[in-house]
């Protein structure tokens, strides 16, 4: 495609990105909450949108599919990045990734006499770098949901996970116990598209950057 393609995620993201593509001068046709469609026009002729999992945006960008794409750094964490230019942190759908345990667990004091801990997480990569970091032996359990169960079905000791107000980590009985860094969505573009589509896609970009100021 000569234009540009923005691959987007469902949900708060979607939400919190509307008011930066609208800046840009780019308004989606449909929502994708109430549509079915996976590409959706745009009120530009020369730019649409592809619905896609919060997961799979940086990959859409890296391969080419998509120019664009607002990943949160979490994802891009685990993908690792490569392929991809993030020029801004649009500080938006923030939270913070956290390791969490049931109330009365006292982790601190199992990670002082060297307990191995057995963590589900999705976020592999990011939770092997922190344990590691911090010289703590854990068994990392991948999960792609319902993290919260896990402590509470006896798979895990703890967990890695997003939080935004707590309120889950409450209603199952779980706390924050160690925060491992604050998560907000990047702007990301695909390397050989900001060198072949320079002319178009800097106006956005350029927008986009104005907006979040």
């Amino acid at each position: 495609m000569s234009g540009i393609t923005i691959a987007l995620s469902k949900g708060r993201i979607f939400e919190e990105t509307l008011p930066l593509l609208a800046a840009a001068g780019i308004v989606p046709a449909e929502d994708p909450e109430k549509s079915r469609k996976l590409i959706i026009p745009t009120n530009r002729e020369d730019v649409r949108v592809v619905i896609v999992r919060a997961s799979d945006v940086p990959t859409y960008v890296q391969y080419g599919a998509a120019d664009l794409g607002i990943a949160g750094k979490d994802v891009l964490l685990e993908h690792g990045g490569a392929g991809l230019y993030q020029p801004l942190d649009l500080n938006i759908a923030r939270c913070r990734m956290c390791v969490a345990a049931p109330v009365g667990f006292d982790y601190a004091a199992a990670v002082r006499r060297g307990a191995r801990l057995r963590i589900a997480t999705k976020y592999i990569a990011v939770a092997r770098e922190h344990f590691a970091a911090k010289g703590v032996h854990v068994d990392l359990i991948k999960l792609y949901g319902s993290m919260e169960l896990a402590p509470l079905a006896g798979l895990a000791e703890a967990i890695v996970d997003l939080v935004s107000s707590g309120a889950t980590l409450k209603a199952n009985n779980l706390v924050e116990v160690e925060e491992i860094m604050p998560i907000s969505s990047r702007l990301i573009v695909n390397q050989a598209s900001l060198k072949v589509k320079r002319e178009i896609l800097q106006p956005v970009i350029k927008a986009v950057e104005e907006a979040i100021r």
